[in-house]
C-alpha cells in the first residue's frame, strides 16, 4: 500500500473542462442572489432552520433518524438523561453548534482556513466535546479503545477498513494531512475563485479518503465543506447548506456514497492523469459534486425568494380564519424591514388600535414573530411548526 502523501494525487484537475467551468460560473450567478432581497435579520432567523435541517440530513446520512422537530426541541430542552436518543440528540446539539460558529467566524472575519490541520481537528473536538462514552467507544478489526476528541488516528489499532477501501494507515495521517493542507490551502487559493471551487469538490472525497479520525469523518468532511464555500464566496449567510443536497443525490439518495466509492479507484491506464488515483473518477466526482450545490442554492434561492414568500405568507394567514387577513401587512414588513415597533402594527395594517392589537397577539402566540420584552419590537421568527406551510420540500415527507 502507498503510504506517501502523494497517494491522494491528483488534487487538483489539469484542464478543468468546459462542464467544470460552466457549473461553476452558474453556481456564483445563483449564490449571488440567493437572500440579496431579505432583511439581515430575516436571513439569519431562516438560516437557524437551515442549520436544523442540515443537521436532520447530515445525521440521516450517517442511518440515524432524528426528526427534525426533535433536533430543534435540543435548542429549547435540556436532553434528559432518560431520552432513548440521548447520544443522537447530542450529535444534533454538536452539529448545529459548530455550523453557527463556522458562520458566525465567517461573519466576523476569523474563520480559521477550512483545509489546515488545526481547523480539521477544532471541527472533530467540538464535535465530540460532549461526547458520552458511547459515543466515543470505536470497537472493529478486534480493537476496542475510546477516541480523543479532536486528535488524528496515530495508532496501528486505530487503522480501519472502509468498504473495500483501506485508508492511510495511522502512523502516516498527520503528514498526509501536511499535503492535504498544502494542496488545499484556502488561504493560497483565495485569488483564484475558480480553483476555490474545485478544491471545495475535491477536498471533501481527499478527507474522507485519507480518512483521518477513528470515527466522526463524514460529520467533519460536511462541516469543512461548509467552511470552504462560506470563504469560496457561495455560502450566502448560511442560507443553504451541502447536507441535504448529498442526502438527496441527483438521481438517487445511494449517489453521494456511490460517487465516494467510485472516486477512491486508482488511476486506469495511461490516459488516466499522471497520478495515483484516477483522474477521470475526480473529474466526474467534481462535476457531480458541484451540480449538487448548485441544486442546493437554486431551490434555496427560489423558496427564499420575497415574492415567493410573501405569496406564501398570504396563504399562511388564509389558514387561520380567525385572524384579519391584514396581519400578511405585518409578516411582509418585518420580512423587508427585520423589526417593527408595536406602536407601527396599526398604521402598517390599516387597522384600528385595538384590531392591531388582537392582531399582533395572534402572531405572536403562533410564535411566527417575537420580540425581546414585552414591549419591544417583534422581528420573524421561523420554526418547524411554520416549515411545512412555508417552505414546501424543505422538511422531508
Amino acid at each position: 500500500m502507498l503510504e506517501t502523501p502523494d497517494r491522494i494525487e491528483p488534487c487538483f484537475l489539469e484542464n478543468p473542462g468546459a462542464d467544470i467551468i460552466d457549473v461553476s460560473i452558474r453556481l456564483r450567478e445563483t449564490a449571488s442572489t440567493l437572500g440579496k432581497q431579505l432583511h439581515p435579520r430575516t436571513s439569519a432567523s431562516l438560516a437557524a432552520v437551515v442549520r436544523i435541517m442540515n443537521t436532520y440530513y447530515t445525521n440521516l446520512i450517517e442511518g440515524h433518524a432524528t426528526r427534525p422537530k426533535e433536533i430543534e426541541r435540543v435548542l429549547r430542552d435540556r436532553i434528559s438523561e432518560q431520552d432513548p436518543h440521548r447520544d443522537l440528540l447530542k450529535e444534533a446539539e454538536s452539529h448545529m453548534r459548530i455550523q453557527a460558529l463556522i458562520e458566525e467566524q465567517y461573519d466576523a472575519g476569523t474563520l480559521g482556513d477550512p483545509a489546515s490541520p488545526a481547523f480539521i481537528l477544532w471541527l472533530h473536538r467540538e464535535f465530540y466535546r460532549d461526547a458520552t462514552d458511547t459515543l466515543l467507544t470505536v470497537s472493529g478489526g478486534g480493537h476496542r479503545f475510546q477516541m480523543v476528541p479532536g486528535a488524528f488516528r496515530s495508532l496501528p489499532e486505530h487503522d480501519v477498513a472502509v468498504g473495500v477501501h483501506t485508508p492511510p494507515s495511522s502512523p502516516r495521517i498527520a503528514a498526509f494531512m501536511e499535503h492535504f493542507y498544502h494542496r488545499y490551502s484556502f488561504d493560497k487559493l483565495k485569488n483564484s475563485p475558480s480553483q476555490m471551487l474545485q478544491a471545495l469538490a475535491a477536498a471533501h472525497h481527499r478527507l474522507a479518503y485519507i480518512h483521518p479520525f477513528p470515527d466522526g469523518n463524514g460529520r467533519v468532511c460536511r462541516l469543512m465543506s461548509h467552511a470552504m464555500a462560506l470563504k469560496a464566496g457561495i455560502g450566502c449567510y448560511g442560507l443553504w447548506a451541502i447536507s441535504r443536497g448529498l442526502a438527496r443525490g441527483l438521481t438517487a439518495k445511494t449517489d453521494y456514497k456511490m460517487m465516494l466509492m467510485a472516486t477512491d479507484q486508482p488511476r486506469q491506464g495511461d490516459y488516466d492523469g499522471r497520478g495515483n488515483l484516477s483522474e477521470k473518477a475526480l473529474r466526474a466526482f467534481v462535476v457531480w459534486f458541484l451540480q449538487v450545490c448548485l441544486d442546493q442554492v437554486g431551490f434555496m434561492d427560489s423558496l427564499f425568494d420575497l415574492k415567493n414568500l410573501q405569496s406564501r405568507f398570504a396563504h399562511y394567514v388564509k389558514g387561520h380564519p380567525d385572524w384579519k387577513p391584514e396581519a400578511v401587512h405585518i409578516l411582509n414588513y418585518l420580512l423587508r424591514d427585520g423589526d417593527m415597533p408595536r406602536g407601527e402594527a396599526s398604521r402598517i395594517t390599516g387597522l384600528s388600535e385595538r384590531s392591531a392589537r388582537d392582531t399582533l397577539k395572534h402572531l405572536l402566540d403562533a410564535g411566527i414573530i417575537r420580540s425581546e420584552t414585552p414591549k419591544s419590537p417583534v422581528f420573524l421568527h421561523f420554526s418547524m411548526d411554520h416549515v411545512e406551510i412555508l417552505f414546501p420540500n424543505l422538511s422531508p415527507a
